[in-house]
């Protein structure tokens, strides 16, 4: 089965294609995900890419490569931990379509073969049904409930705690 999309990690250069997705998905994307509205906010994400414990991995459309939209991995942990959280969002212009299925996929393949991790966590807050509805078709099981568990547009807003470790990926 040929994948629609692939991963790959930002280069500067990609400042200007994650601006325009933030912008023109910045509606799609509230109250769930804030991403970067500004040119310098987004090179701050592309720097913030090189620190050990954060991949951010740009997923692109295999037919022309342009970005339509984000995975990362952030609060990486290893020794005994093994562990990273996931976020993600997709373009509006390509919501709805499976994209993002196969984007994570991909970034759960990179986090647990490449980055040699244990376990990767998903926090989503109980409203994004979407969101929920990934994490049960790539076989996530959900841990809990975390009250205020992070402040989000200036509210603390609470999470269900889902994850999935490398045994129940294989």
């Amino acid at each position: 089965m040929s994948l629609r999309v692939f991963i790959r990690r930002p280069t500067a250069e990609d400042y200007q294609g994650l601006l325009s997705l933030h912008q023109r998905s910045q509606d799609f994307h509230f109250p769930w995900v804030f991403p970067p509205l500004n040119e310098q906010e987004c090179k701050d994400y592309i720097n913030r890419c090189q620190n050990e414990d954060f991949e951010g991995l740009l997923i692109c459309h295999s037919t022309n490569n342009k970005i339509i939209g984000v995975a990362n991995l952030s609060q990486i942990f290893y020794r005994a931990f093994q562990n990273a959280y996931l976020g993600y969002y997709v373009d509006v212009n390509f919501a709805g379509q499976g994209f993002m299925s196969e984007g994570v996929r991909l970034a759960i393949d990179y986090a647990f073969y490449t980055l040699g991790l244990h376990r990767v966590e998903a926090n989503i807050q109980p409203e994004n049904t979407a969101s929920i509805n990934l994490v049960k078709r790539l076989r996530f099981t959900k841990e809990g409930f975390s009250q205020r568990y992070l402040k989000i547009n200036g509210e603390w807003r609470d999470h269900e705690r889902w994850a999935l470790t490398f045994e129940d990926w294989v």
